[in-house]
């Protein structure tokens, strides 16, 4: 009855300590919400972007990524950028998806412009440039490489006829 008594406690601190989890969880993403703008950019390619990627500026994170779709018109990707309310983007910023090597995490990075007037919240970033795809360029490289020293067959001279 005593190991009843303790398996019991030990439950109801794992289910406490849990609670407070889930609870901390859903209050920081409230807070973090709350002091953002959105800002959309389409790109052809956003291959690694998802939800929660990060938006950066020289290497400083500046918001996240909230959500990409693909507008049905264009078949572009539009990617939504949830940026902190202190960041003010001007209007011919950069807007590229980069990757900090071969094997990192992709993120959206920006390179502001020198433009006087700043996006506006639901503004869109019109400079945009896609990802480039490691495994296409992989690909190239390999092709390229096997045709190395492959002399295009010359046409067999044609028989003179007598």
């Amino acid at each position: 009855m005593k190991q009843n008594t303790l398996e019991t406690i030990i439950g109801a601190i794992v289910l406490i300590v849990a609670a407070y989890f889930l609870y901390f969880a859903l209050h920081s993403r409230e807070h973090e919400k709350s002091g953002t703008y959105e800002l959309l950019a389409q790109f052809s390619n956003v291959e690694g972007i998802t939800p929660g990627s990060a938006v950066r500026i020289s290497g400083v994170k500046v918001g996240t990524v909230s959500k990409v779709t693909l507008d049905p018109k264009t078949y572009l990707a539009t990617v939504h950028l949830a940026m902190e309310q202190s960041v003010k983007i001007p209007s011919d910023t950069l807007a590229t998806v980069d990757t900090p090597g071969l094997l990192g995490d992709k993120y959206m990075s920006l390179e502001p412009g020198s433009a006087d007037d700043m996006l506006k919240p639901e503004g869109a970033i019109t400079n945009t440039q896609s990802a480039a795809s490691l495994e296409k360029l992989l690909g190239q490289v390999i092709f390229s490489l096997q045709n190395i020293g492959k002399a295009p067959a010359a046409p067999s001279p044609a028989t003179p006829q007598k």
